[in-house]
């Protein structure tokens, strides 16, 4: 009885300290987050004239994996989509000041905002990958989009 009952306490608090060491490991905090706004009407600077302040927008945005131009079927309107190929990971709603913030594993991830039963980005790298964010271990990416499909320049 004597040996068992060393055994027992040791195993007890090496399957305590691996059980502790294996939740900090997962429990990281990383993602996206960020606001978003939309641009309405003239936005050509002007002389005299004030420049109208952006406000955010409480919309849907739609967490894809990453998505080139070529993976998708574009609508008549500029940096709207019909349809995305690539499969959606998620969405998360922005609140009544546009601010968002979604947890993601590490990775590459293609951003849209759901406009009807449409998609809408106007941010592409020099590959044509749309709105393309990392996010990086133990790290939250900060993603500030615009929409501009009611402003004209």
């Amino acid at each position: 009885m004597k040996p068992l009952f060393p055994l027992i306490i040791t195993t007890t608090i090496l399957t305590s300290c691996l059980a502790t060491k294996k939740l900090s490991i997962t429990s990281a905090s990383q993602g996206i987050k960020g606001y978003v706004i939309e641009n309405q009407g003239n936005r050509m600077p002007m002389k005299g004239i004030r420049q109208k302040i952006s406000k955010g927008v409480v919309c849907t945005i739609l967490v894809y994996k990453p998505t080139s131009i070529n993976e998708t079927i574009p609508n008549n309107i500029s940096n709207v989509y019909e349809k995305i190929a690539t499969k959606q990971l998620l969405s998360v709603d922005s609140d009544s000041t546009g601010r968002f913030s979604v947890d993601l594993p590490a990775g590459k991830y293609s951003l849209f905002i759901r406009v009807g039963k449409k998609y809408y980005a106007n941010l592409f790298d020099q590959f044509n990958n749309i709105a393309l964010f990392e996010v990086l271990p133990n790290q939250y990416t900060v993603a500030n989009l615009t929409m501009n499909k009611g402003a004209t320049y």
